[in-house]
């Protein structure tokens, strides 16, 4: 297993319990706390983090996890050894390969230095996702390993299914269980059938169970959006596209997304940190619709296209965008509907071709940057392959924002920034919150102790079972 090789599903919800990071998610939140790292520094040019380590750390062949080994970790990745490096999660956290990390070194036994290319303050929130976490490289029979310090070690590994040990005397302390099992089931059908043969204790649904007895339900960091084609009239102006999110009515939404998700009345979604509460972004009387029409002059007769990218998941696109539709058609705001997916989707998405497009992104790594910047930012505009501001919209004083809270180390202004940038973007309203997908678990009433992350990334040595 490499813990480096995803950045949602199984593999990191197994990978963090077997690997440990140098910081930690705090519950509930994306904010951060500590790891094998206890505390830490930054220069005053941004660009050399230190962190201390904790001093009883140890890998599961009893190797201390010192900072030489951190830093052999991180070189697997920056100098892969004639590899091909697993840059896939390295990529989206730390700004493509090898991105920003120029150098990670041990100043002494207990404290690692990572030198950045560029102040890159988001660093320390990713540092907790599981796709950087310490792996000691070994070579067994031949062949290579990766050790990890978590609080479980694999004992046991067949297709479809991985059994994990606790580990004694981790620096967590103690794990409430002693063993995990995990399991790959082929359809929700198998899961619930396993539900009943008492073959599982969790299950992680992709979706909504139909059963709704033992299931809980969080909002994670999947957020769908309505982003407006600012370069194209009528929606180049800002009280036309006020108009759209005050005609949106969110418990209608709601009705339509059904148990999928639920709507966001933010421009992030629950549980990241420096999330801006406030004024409800959708919703409003139809008078206040109208007077937004009549200020941003909206053309008499006009009909605009809403592309729906879908990939027929658990969500019922077609479902939102229909409502979506016959909301804007009874505030004076007709649209026609144009179904995408796969390849058509990409196209339309980096061409620019729509009025209004209802899409998708994540808040990948849990910090705020990686999700309010690629969407919101001049630097994503381009149109091709590099799109990644899909509403086209450029604004200098959001530019600034943006980069800065991407660049200052200290917390509290980067929460400050983030506050500021999305007010802004609540005023001009480039794109607009539409849903946050909700996660799912099943859970037999004798499991006590899970608590659903927003990033997918539960804590499982916190379950127990009651007799």
């Amino acid at each position: 297993m490499d813990p480096a090789a995803g950045l949602e599903g199984a593999m990191p919800l197994v990978a963090r319990h077997i690997f440990d990071t140098l910081l930690t998610f705090r519950e509930g939140s994306t904010d951060v706390d500590v790891g094998l790292a206890t505390k830490w520094t930054v220069s005053r040019d941004g660009l050399t983090w230190s962190l201390t380590l904790r001093d009883n750390g140890r890998f599961h062949d009893g190797t201390p996890v010192n900072a030489t080994e951190v830093a052999a970790s991180f070189a697997r990745h920056l100098r892969p050894e004639g590899e091909a490096p697993p840059g896939l999660a390295w990529a989206a956290l730390l700004r493509g390969y090898p991105g920003v990390i120029k150098d990670v070194r041990a100043a002494d036994a207990r404290t690692v230095q990572i030198v950045l290319n560029q102040p890159y303050a988001p660093l320390l929130t990713v540092l907790a996702h599981p796709a950087l976490g310490i792996a000691r490289r070994v070579t067994v029979d031949g062949a290579v390993r990766l050790i990890g310090s978590g609080p479980y070690r694999v004992v046991d590994a067949s297709p479809g299914r991985l059994a994990l040990e606790a580990v004694p005397g981790h620096w967590g302390g103690p794990t409430r269980n002693e063993r995990v099992v995990f399991l790959e089931v082929a359809t929700n059908e198998h899961a619930e059938a396993e539900f009943d043969t008492r073959s599982l204790d969790v299950w992680f649904s992709p979706g909504a169970p139909r059963r709704g007895d033992w299931a809980l339900s969080a909002p994670g960091l999947r957020v769908g959006y309505l982003a407006f084609q600012t370069e194209k009239e009528p929606f180049s102006r800002k009280r036309v596209r006020q108009a759209v999110a005050t005609a949106l009515d969110p418990s209608v939404i709601g009705v339509a997304l059904d148990k999928a998700a639920v709507p966001l009345q933010s421009f992030l979604p629950f549980g990241v940190w420096a999330r801006r509460e406030g004024s409800p972004i959708l919703g409003g009387a139809r008078d206040q619709v109208k007077k937004l029409l009549a200020e941003g002059g909206w053309p008499a007769g006009h009909k605009s296209t809403l592309v729906a990218i879908g990939d027929g998941g658990e969500l019922n696109v077609s479902k939102l965008a229909e409502a979506l539709a016959l909301m804007l058609g009874a505030a004076d705001i007709p649209v026609t509907i144009r179904a995408e997916s796969g390849a058509g989707a990409k196209t339309a998405l980096q061409s620019g071709d729509y009025d209004i497009v209802l899409t998708e992104a994540a808040v990948t790594g849990g910090d705020p940057h990686l999700f309010l910047f690629p969407l919101s930012t001049s630097e994503g505009v381009a149109k091709g392959p590099r799109a990644l501001n899909f509403s086209f919209y450029r604004n200098p004083r959001l530019d600034d924002a943006l980069i800065r809270a991407s660049q200052l180390a200290f917390r509290a202004e980067r929460h400050r920034l983030y506050q500021r940038a999305q007010a802004m973007l609540a005023d001009e309203m480039p794109w607009i919150p539409v849903y946050v997908r909700l996660q799912w678990a099943v859970v037999r009433p004798e499991v006590k102790g899970l608590r659903l992350h927003p990033t997918g990334l539960h804590r499982l040595d916190t379950l127990s079972l009651t007799p």
